[in-house]
């Protein structure tokens, strides 16, 4: 009898001790979950960007439309945009001046040629300062700025040929005589610039791997929230804030769009994430650098994750120090062309 009792215990602590080890098993397999509702609804989120959401009586009308601000009641006045140093830009000369309200009704339902942006601007004829075109103003003269480069390449041919379209649809409805630059010319210049451009355009990404227990989206929110992280425009994306109102995000964190759609994103799996730096985008003056380091390796220690670049090779120190090295040179070279990083002319050309 002492025997069978003593299989029978034996044979009760193995089956305890298979169930635990699958309860054990599981609980691993389960992504890290936050213990705090991971994203507040009266949060910050990211900021809208200008000429992408902000509304501008020189954007597109659906951009206006779309705008979060578009309804505000008042607004700062708005400084011209168009930029000789990346833009190819044609005059108009009207035989008098013309009311706001008259050119903006025949402005092109469209400012885009291609994939290349153009703004239109008029000449007050009271203040003398170039501005975009507003209701209740009177404008002697107007220039049309078309963007020669941006990461989507240079400006060819066929976009140049719809802008002058388009323009000149104008420049007969206002009655202004207009002179655009040489195509050739134009499209010369536009060449260099996206060949100057794509040498000097960096954008860090360190990717913080699991090293053991996967995370949920709710988890990866809660931590990124301690480090100043705030929900961004878009599913899959976090964002810094810039110190600098209305200003591109410092940092990114992106993460599996498909996880934060989940229907229960609080337990959606994630195994890595991507922290990233737009540099042409942040100003030097931020230290961007210093702060994609700093973020990628508290965020590293509290996610319990290795950091990698996008070859999957661990960052060293060293590695980062020889990154800081070639920043220094980008900024160096972005300054001498007058394209300092985080300037209005640099956002525009590396978007």
């Amino acid at each position: 009898m002492s025997l069978t009792v003593a299989l029978a215990m034996l044979a009760g602590v193995v089956l305890l001790a298979v169930v635990v080890h699958g309860a054990w098993s599981a609980r691993r397999q389960r992504p890290r979950i936050a213990h705090a509702p991971a994203v507040d609804p009266l949060a910050r989120v990211e900021p809208a960007l200008p000429g992408a959401f902000e509304p501008d009586l020189d954007g597109d009308p659906a951009d206006a439309a779309a705008s979060p601000r578009a309804l505000a009641p008042s607004s700062p006045r708005r400084l011209a945009k168009v930029d000789p140093l990346i833009d190819a830009v044609a005059t108009l000369t009207p035989e008098q001046p013309v009311t706001g309200d008259m050119a903006m009704q025949h402005l092109p339902g469209s400012r885009r040629a291609g994939n290349k942006p153009f703004h239109l601007e008029g000449l007050n004829a009271e203040s003398g300062e170039w501005e975009p075109l507003r209701p209740g103003q009177r404008y002697g003269e107007f220039q049309a700025g078309l963007q020669m480069a941006n990461r989507h390449g240079a400006l060819n041919e066929i976009e140049y040929s719809e802008f002058v379209q388009k323009v000149q649809a104008f420049a007969d409805a206002v009655g202004a005589m207009a002179d655009f630059p040489d195509m050739l010319d134009v499209v010369a210049r536009a060449r260099e610039l996206d060949a100057f451009a794509s040498q000097h355009d960096a954008q860090l990404t360190a990717v913080l791997r699991a090293n053991s227990i996967a995370w949920s989206v709710g988890y990866v929110q809660q931590v990124a929230g301690r480090h100043g992280f705030v929900p961004g425009a878009v599913p899959g994306r976090l964002v810094l804030p810039a110190a600098e109102e209305g200003a591109p995000p410092l940092l990114v964190l992106a993460f599996d769009a498909q996880a934060a759609l989940a229907e229960d994103p609080g337990h959606a799996a994630l195994r890595e994430v991507q922290l990233s730096l737009d540099v042409p985008q942040t100003l030097e003056d931020a230290e961007p650098f210093a702060a994609w380091q700093e973020c990628a390796r508290k965020l590293a220690d509290d996610l319990d994750a290795t950091l990698v670049d996008d070859q999957g090779r661990p960052i060293t120190l060293h590695a980062f120090a020889a990154i800081g090295q070639e920043l220094e040179r980008l900024y160096r070279a972005l300054e001498a062309r007058d394209l300092a990083a985080g300037c209005p002319a640099a956002r525009r050309l590396f978007s």
